[in-house]
């Protein structure tokens, strides 16, 4: 897997989740088990068996934010050139074929957010690949699932 640029709050949130996880949310399970284990017969004891399989999807939750942050690295978005499209970047485009103006910032692992005016996508997504290292008035065609997608970028902001 790639290395991917993450910001030092996008880490530092990463490393909370996986704090919250192993400190709070396992103890929590790890007592649940054994107070289902207390009550007798663990073959038919159903809150046992889905305390043990919770305690497994947690592991493997705090497995995978282990995992992502090893494979990133702190980016301080000061230090990114500004006027081209890079990690960090805030990027009003327009959309060709519709004439919609869009906004995005190009973000790390853990910190993308979907919602909202502005929409926070992974720089390893189809669309923040295409628009690297472009300038205001570029014009840029990105494939994705559903097409090709035309835009001119309006607009270039970092943090």
């Amino acid at each position: 897997m790639e290395h991917q640029p993450i910001s030092r709050e996008g880490y530092d949130k990463l490393r909370e989740e996986i704090r919250h996880m192993e400190d709070i949310e396992m103890p929590k399970i790890s007592q649940a088990i054994a107070d289902a284990r207390a009550e007798g017969d663990l073959r038919e004891n159903a809150e046992y068996h889905a305390q043990r399989e919770a305690q497994g999807m947690t592991q493997a939750k705090i497995n995978q934010l282990k995992t992502k942050l090893a494979n990133c690295y702190i980016v301080d978005k000061s230090t990114l050139p500004k006027g081209v499209v890079t990690f960090g970047s805030r990027v009003t485009v327009k959309d060709l074929s519709d004439g919609a103006i869009e906004h995005y910032e190009f973000v790390g692992p853990g910190e993308e957010d979907y919602s909202g005016d502005v929409m926070k996508i992974l720089t390893t997504s189809p669309l923040a690949t295409g628009m690297m290292n472009k300038k205001v008035g570029d014009s840029v065609e990105v494939t994705v699932p559903r097409g090709i997608l035309r835009y001119e970028i309006t607009a270039i902001g970092g943090d």
